[in-house]
């Protein structure tokens, strides 16, 4: 195989997973608006705070052409707000 055709596909792959990454960090940032009322416990915020500041931090567990923790990390801390709305939705009176 060439070389030239190996960066390509390097880079064709580091460009998706930096694309995946940064559409969970948008997933994130709209629950988190949607969930601002929502009577959300601290921990969960604490943890899409976290979750957003381990994206954008140069310190990884994965070198940062490979966004999979990233990714990873974001899916967690979006699980983790769904179920905090959907315990507030419960436990909203009305």
């Amino acid at each position: 195989m060439d070389d030239k055709v190996l960066w390509w596909i390097l880079g064709m792959a580091a460009l998706a997973t930096a694309a995946g990454a940064a559409w969970m960090l948008l997933r994130v940032l709209r629950a988190r608006r949607a969930l601002r009322e929502a009577g959300v416990p601290l921990r969960d915020k604490a943890l899409f705070w976290g979750a957003v500041l381990y994206t954008v931090s140069p310190v990884d567990v994965l070198p940062d052409p490979v966004y999979l923790d990233d990714i990873g990390v974001l899916m967690l801390a979006l699980r983790a707000l769904q179920t905090a709305a959907r315990g507030a939705a419960r436990h909203k009176p009305g």
